[in-house]
């Protein structure tokens, strides 16, 4: 399989299913990809590490699936340069259904870009994420 051009990350293991969708999209456009499991709020030295790797890695732009507070996607763009798009996740431990990370990801400050999707959109930001590589 060719090098990863799109990095997948999500702060959690059971976050996989919901980003399922757009695993799949890659897959059937040939596009490789890694999948890292790497939290914002657990393990901030190794995303952060991950963000600043990306680029020498081959990655050209990033994915990041979170929910809640949904942190990572910010956390993930204030550390690397490449375009960085953002699926907020539903969780069972939100009253909001989403509408939490969906904010925390599209209300991010001058000078740290995110683009957001839907709320468990993956597939649209697998989607945006082909558009983004056929523009370099």
């Amino acid at each position: 399989m060719p090098d990863a051009v799109v990095g997948i990350l999500v702060g959690s293991e059971s976050d996989r299913e919901r980003m399922q969708a757009a695993l799949d999209v890659l897959d059937e456009k040939g596009v490789a990809y890694e999948f890292e499991v790497r939290s914002a709020h657990r393990t901030p030295d190794a995303v952060a590490e991950y963000a600043r790797s990306a680029r020498g890695r081959g990655i050209r732009v990033l994915i990041c699936g979170a929910g809640l507070s949904a942190a990572l996607p910010g956390v993930v763009a204030a550390h690397s340069d490449l375009p960085v798009i953002g699926v907020p996740l539903r969780s069972s431990l939100s009253v909001l259904d989403g509408l939490d990370a969906l904010l925390a990801i599209a209300q991010m400050p001058p000078g740290v870009p995110v683009a957001a999707v839907g709320v468990d959109n993956a597939r649209n930001a697998a989607a945006l994420a082909l558009r983004i590589l056929s523009t370099t």
